[in-house]
């Protein structure tokens, strides 16, 4: 028969837990709610670049990414892995399937063939536009979703709130920025989650999960080798400090067996995954874990007695293979020039080497260094929060704390290095800001609710606050309140409880487990300050929101293709001298002739123009580049000979010094001499240069006034002012009057931001000496009259 106390407090009992799901579900509707808008925002803070320009391809990579994507679209999936395109790097071609990551080709691909299907008539370039802002929204959720792992759902919407909008993310992922990147952010953070989730709940399920994203991370990006370093370096820290556990075993092995067999099925990585160096940290750290994880079981079944002759056995032997393992590789690693390493992962290694021996990697302006102005354009007031956020990851320190703070050291370091690497900086940097802000509020909250009038004076309501953010702190911090933290208000409630009730209290009590040593106690700061600090993270937050706004719409919107300028009294100027160059190629050239050009404008050429290009933005062969920049950096004979054993028709060269385009290739070509010096030594740097310094006006060294790259940048501009100046360089010319002998202009855009000219025919040789006549020689001269000028007198 049930007491009377049980009669009373089980309806009680049932009313609090009915309040508590309800609580629950609520809160479960207004964050997926959030999330909602959150994925709104990260959509339609990308669309400013279509907004104020229109609905095209940004950058150079993405032309290609589209023209590749049109191609899956047009012929399918066999005849992409199959193709081989003969309009790039002529002669040579290139083989596409083989050397893309095709992730981001697929996904476009895939979305294209369901929207059809489904009767929405979306073009590719439309389906290709878009796809970067709608996997930004995938990769807030993603964030979302790894920092609810972390340190609870309040910091997982903060988080998701900061990548959305976060500048260095917006610059890789607005509309029309179909890069590799578009895709790979969220697999990135993706894959982040599934681990942290495997090592928190030990599931096999959530394992094959992680190394299915893993593959798709690899489908996507070359920065897939991130994870494959990070990962291992989380699981080592955890064996070194002992925190060793099954579920950190199923959250690892799982993903270096299935990750690198999938991986490997990708053509461009291929047995990559297994052979160059990017991989072996992983593969070493499997032993380890295996060895640590015999040592466990043999734990669990021996004496300890015993249990120490195995481990100085097992530990014998796994040094022993370790030993032989690190011997196989040092010499499979010996063999090879660069120890197994890529060019990329020896610059992030070591800064210097690119600029010291493969100046193509050094060349590309992403992979500069990054200023301390550009922390602060690309993720603001999170370079002051990510401190604050180590620390909360600190209380307590958990496997996916330190896996977090593992996070950010390395990019940090790595963003250091390249600018391009601040794109994996931002996720990390989101993260710790999102879980410092959500810990800053719950304190401050917590202590402007604590000390409202009408809480103080109401002790049920003080009690029953007190127990749910003693709940909270349980669940989202692992920690427990301690008792002497409760406030009086409850302490009074329960001085007189009932009589018939005192003895089932005592037995409770009993019941009850002591206090754990993690126990810390409830932190409350004064009223005013509180309110005050609530309002300067308002502030803040307001600050971060209009500078992510004014990043989108004015310094990362603007097309590279389409340019703009503002005049003095507001007026704006286009620019859109690449397209009208690309289509008078399309339109005046025939279908099979080569175009010369650097490498940065390739994949355009091809794609907009249509036309085949000797080098493009792959940069495969360092030789062919080096023989387009060696030809550019000549006299004009050896130019001309050069591009004409090549079979070139047409050179194009991009000139800013009439509208002041920075960009230009006068501006590159110091890297043209030295990525063709490195493989051409007569291409000498110190005889491009005076006194040390590159110069292009009257006091420029005659190889540099007479190398091609000069005469097709400056033939006639002193016709455009009168005096030769460039407003880039802010200086006039050296050069000024000079005419082309082997080369002729044949079309010079609006702006004169580019130029292209053709190949002069080779003269014909004649057979044997043969002294003229005086009357041939007056014929002759008056053709020249009345026909065209001869281009050889």
């Amino acid at each position: 028969m049930a007491s009377p106390e049980s009669a009373v407090n089980g309806p009680t009992m049932t009313a609090g837990a009915a309040s508590k799901s309800l609580r629950n579900a609520f809160g479960g509707v207004i964050a997926f709610i959030i999330l909602v808008l959150i994925g709104v925002l990260a959509f339609s803070i990308r669309l400013f670049s279509v907004i104020k320009y229109e609905s095209v391809i940004h950058e150079f990579d993405p032309y290609f990414n589209y023209r590749v994507t049109q191609f899956l679209s047009k012929n399918g999936i066999y005849d992409f892995w199959n193709w081989f395109d003969d309009r790039t790097w002529y002669p040579l071609g290139r083989v596409i399937g083989g050397t893309v990551y095709p992730g981001l080709t697929l996904t476009a691909g895939t979305i294209w063939k369901v929207v059809n299907s489904l009767n929405i008539p979306l073009s590719v370039e439309t389906v290709c536009v878009f796809t970067a802002p709608i996997f930004s929204a995938f990769a807030s959720w993603a964030a979302y979703l790894l920092t609810k792992e972390v340190k609870g759902p309040g910091a997982g919407l903060t988080a998701a709130a900061l990548l959305a909008m976060v500048p260095s993310y917006i610059s890789r992922s607005v509309a029309g920025s179909y890069d590799n990147e578009a895709v790979a952010i969220f697999a990135l953070v993706f894959t982040f989650y599934l681990y942290i989730k495997t090592l928190n709940t030990g599931s096999l399920f959530y394992a094959t999960l992680n190394a299915l994203a893993y593959f798709y991370m690899v489908c996507s990006w070359g920065g897939y080798t991130f994870i494959i370093n990070l990962i291992p370096m989380h699981v080592l820290l955890c064996i070194v400090t002992g925190r060793y556990s099954s579920r950190l075993y199923i959250a690892y092995a799982p993903l270096v067996v299935l990750g690198t067999l999938l991986a490997s099925l990708v053509p461009v990585v291929g047995f990559n995954a297994v052979l160059t160096s990017e991989h072996f940290a992983s593969f070493l750290v499997f032993i380890i874990i295996h060895v640590v994880a015999l040592a466990y079981y043999i734990k669990g079944i021996l004496s300890p007695k015993m249990f120490k002759v195995a481990v100085t056995l097992v530990v014998s032997v796994g040094l022993a293979v370790c030993c032989a393992v690190i011997a196989i590789l040092i010499a499979v690693v010996a063999s090879s020039p660069t120890k197994g390493w890529s060019g990329r992962s020896l610059t992030l290694l070591d800064p210097t080497y690119a600029s010291k021996y493969i100046p193509i990697i050094a060349s590309v302006s992403e992979h500069q260094p990054p200023t301390w102005p550009s922390y602060f354009m690309d993720i603001n007031v999170l370079a002051f929060l990510v401190p604050a956020g180590i620390i909360a990851c600190f209380m307590p320190l958990t496997d996916s704390s330190s896996f977090v703070i593992l996070y950010i050291v390395t990019s940090v370091y790595f963003s250091g290095v390249m600018v391009r690497l601040m794109l994996v900086l931002a996720p990390a940097a989101c993260i710790l800001s999102g879980i410092a802000l959500s810990e800053a509020f719950n304190v401050l909250t917590r202590s402007i609710k604590f000390q409202l009038p009408g809480i103080a004076g109401n002790p049920s309501i003080a009690v029953r606050m007190w127990r749910i953010m003693s709940t909270s702190k349980e669940n989202g911090s692992s920690t427990v309140v301690a008792p002497n933290d409760i406030p009086k208000t409850e302490e009074a409630a329960k001085e007189k409880p009932a009589k018939k009730n005192r003895k089932k209290e005592k037995e409770n009590v009993e019941k009850k487990p002591t206090p754990s040593k993690t126990e810390k106690r409830l932190l409350v700061l004064p009223l005013e300050a509180s309110v005050i600090a609530v309002l300067l993270l308002v502030l803040l937050g307001a600050f971060y929101v209009v500078h992510c706004v004014w990043a989108a719409a004015e310094a990362y919107s603007a097309p590279s293709i389409v340019l703009t300028s503002h005049s003095n009294d507001g007026g704006l100027h286009v620019f859109d001298d690449f397209r009208e160059a690309y289509s008078w190629l399309s339109h005046n050239t025939d279908v099979d002739d080569k175009v010369a050009s650097w490498w940065d404008y390739g994949y355009q050429t091809t794609a907009m123009a249509n036309r085949t290009v000797l080098v493009d933005n792959n940069t495969w062969n360092n030789t062919h580049i080096a023989t387009v920049g060696t030809a550019m950096s000549s006299p004009e004979k050896q130019a001309w000979e050069i591009f004409h054993s090549l079979d070139v028709k047409y050179v194009l060269v991009v000139f800013g010094g009439v509208v002041g385009y920075p960009s230009d290739d006068i501006n590159k070509f110091l890297w043209m001499v030295r990525i063709g010096g490195g493989v051409f030594p007569h291409i000498k740097e110190p005889d491009y240069l005076r006194d040390g310094q590159y110069r292009i006006d009257a006091q420029a060294t005659p190889t540099m006034l007479n190398c091609l790259m000069y005469k097709l940048s400056y033939f006639r501009f002193v016709e455009t002012d009168g005096k030769g100046f460039d407003r880039v360089r802010r200086t006039e010319i050296g050069k000024k009057h000079f005419k082309l002998t082997h080369f002729e202009e044949v079309f010079t855009t609006h702006h004169w931001m580019v130029r292209i000219y053709k190949l002069k025919p080779q003269r014909n040789r004649i057979r044997g000496k043969t002294k003229k006549s005086k009357s041939s020689r007056s014929v002759s001269s008056k053709r020249d009259v009345r026909g065209k000028r001869n281009p050889w007198h």
